[in-house]
């Protein structure tokens, strides 16, 4: 019985841990890539755009273009940064992901031949400020 018991406890304090830390993604990750069509890269303009994640949770950022049309999305981790290179020069609108809510950028940025842009969240999205709240829809749109 005793092996039993202590066989079942390594099993929870073994297994459960882990499940709980691998359902976390890393920056980087496309983790919507089966709900989106392949990035848009255009490797001759040499446009970036660094993202910054200033807030206390992660979040799926998604890039549109000047037509509303999917341009790339990625995930960032709280505290983190990741940069999107090789952009299409074009107007961009900025689209995230934030806990269970859906939001988007009032301002739209311009992406220009050689630039480096950078984006920061700087606070809650779900505070009133900068961002409007969209669909689940309007977010997975192509």
């Amino acid at each position: 019985m005793k092996i039993n018991l202590l066989s079942i406890c390594l099993f929870i304090l073994l297994v459960i841990p882990s499940s709980l830390f691998s359902q976390r993604g890393e920056t980087g990750d496309k983790v919507f890539s089966n709900r989106f069509p392949p990035d848009v890269l255009n490797y001759f303009s040499e446009a970036s755009l660094e993202i910054k994640n200033t807030v206390e949770h992660d979040i799926i950022v998604l890039i549109r273009d000047q037509y509303r049309k999917y341009v790339r999305h990625v995930y960032i981790r709280n505290g983190e940064r990741f940069t999107l290179k090789n952009l299409p020069i074009t107007r961009i609108y900025v689209q995230f992901k934030s806990l269970e809510f859906y939001f988007e950028d009032k301002k739209v940025s311009v992406i220009n031949f050689g630039e480096k842009n950078i984006f920061t969240f700087f606070y809650d999205a779900s505070m009133e400020g900068n961002y409007f709240e969209i669909s689940e829809e309007e977010f997975f749109k192509p």
